[in-house]
């Protein structure tokens, strides 16, 4: 198989394997950490959930950074993008131990969410920087078999660090704030694991670098503006990054109906709560493996818009078939299936912006694509915020999912048949 064949030849590669090494427990770390932050404000015994808290808590969590998030991709545009991962992942070090000892401390929430907060700044450029620094390492040959397995093994690994957590959540009296422990410490090897690169390895070219944090902060607006106009010239990353928005909006809805339905009607305790979720989360995480996997057939065949086009046309039919039930099983299907759907649909937005977007832009347009993602994450959550009932049965929400998922397919089809034209 030739995708077999391809992903031999990326592993053979050096560079290709230490930053995926560093992409692995980066976010094998953010899985730990975000899954503590969950139970802490979901399952907590003292704590009655509701979708309007769950709401508040990502809006805090991720809002007031999707305003800046422009401004870091501007940043990695302009430092050595090594060095992010260095510091930015020795410094989530110290904040996620920080919260650890507020959680000990039992601190009043605001002070908390300002700590979790900091954490979740530095992700910003983290993420992005993975992103933008993968056509450094990788031919664009190979660019699509390296989109599926790079950024899919660190959503894997990000469920196994989810995994992780809830084990040791299960096995440790002062169980969250161990777990983020335990993220702190895997943010502590992730910066390590960047050591083995060379500074100059992932770009950006070095006439584009700028040292010194009051020259990078000078042209952050003018690079900010010159990096919204090349978008708006590059049509199709453009079109990818707005259908892959709508159906993040779509995922973060039923994410917030599962966390409710298995805190309230499927389970009768904080422990079966918290197994239902873990499962529903591990079989999500096999959608993102088979996704890996079919996906750069599918682009090769379809093209990177007709295969969004086929994800999101599934999802329109097989979501509200296996979400209206209510019930664990049939959610559970739709877990995987979702999980497939929404990764295969990153992996082909994630090759059509590093295929058209040039170099000297793509940390800003990764770190604008990451800010679509919380936005209609938080967005999402609102919306369940509204016509959720407490125990997460809602059919206008189901439905009203659907219709997304239909009209983004109609959409892409659209875009696709435009450029077979063109």
């Amino acid at each position: 198989m030739s995708v077999v064949r391809d992903l031999r030849v990326l592993l053979r590669l050096t560079n290709f394997r230490r930053l995926l090494a560093v992409r692995l427990l980066s976010q094998c770390a953010d899985g730990v950490y975000q899954v503590a932050l969950a139970t802490y404000v979901v399952f907590s015994p003292e704590k009655q959930t509701s979708p309007a808290a769950i709401a508040s808590a990502m809006a805090v969590l991720l809002l007031p950074y999707s305003l800046i998030g422009p401004f870091a991709g501007v940043l990695l545009d302009r430092w050595q993008r090594r060095q992010v991962f260095l510091y930015g992942n020795l410094l989530r070090t110290a904040l996620a131990c920080m919260t650890a000892v507020l959680m000990l401390a039992s601190v009043p929430d605001w002070l908390f969410y300002a700590s979790a907060l900091s954490v979740t700044a530095v992700n910003r450029f983290v993420l992005a920087g993975l992103s933008a620094s993968l056509p450094r390492v990788v031919d664009d040959e190979r660019l699509v078999v390296a989109n599926s397995l790079s950024p899919t093994a660190g959503t894997l690994a990000a469920t196994a660090g989810g995994g992780l957590a809830f084990a040791v959540r299960f096995v440790s009296a002062d169980s969250d704030a161990a777990v983020v422990a335990l993220g702190a410490f895997l943010y502590l090897c992730a910066a390590l694991a960047s050591l083995r690169m060379s500074r100059e390895l992932l770009g950006p070219d070095p006439e584009l670098v700028q040292p010194r944090l009051p020259a990078a902060l000078a042209s952050t607006a003018r690079g900010l503006k010159s990096g919204l106009r090349h978008l708006s010239e590059r049509r199709p990353a453009a079109h990818a990054l707005a259908a892959m928005t709508l159906m993040r909006f779509c995922y973060g809805a039923l994410t917030v109906t599962v966390l409710m339905l298995c805190r309230y009607a499927w389970s009768s305790t904080e422990q079966e709560g918290l197994a239902l979720l873990g499962l529903a989360l591990a079989i999500s995480g096999a959608g993102f493996f088979a996704a890996a996997v079919i996906s750069p057939w599918t682009v090769g065949r379809l093209g990177p818009f007709g295969w969004m086009a086929v994800c999101a046309g599934s999802a329109a039919l097989l979501e509200p078939a296996l979400g209206l039930p209510f019930e664990p099983v049939p959610l559970l299907v739709a877990a995987f299936v979702l999980g497939l759907i929404t990764q295969g649909t990153k992996i082909a937005t994630d090759t059509v912006v590093q295929t058209s977007v040039d170099d000297g832009f793509r940390g800003r347009v990764f770190s604008l694509y990451d800010v679509l993602f919380n936005v209609a994450f938080v967005g999402a959550a609102g919306a369940a915020a509204l016509m959720l009932p407490p125990d997460g049965r809602s059919v206008p929400l189901v439905v009203m999912v659907a219709v997304l998922y239909a009209t983004t397919a109609v959409l892409l089809l659209r875009r696709r048949s435009r450029q077979s034209e063109g």
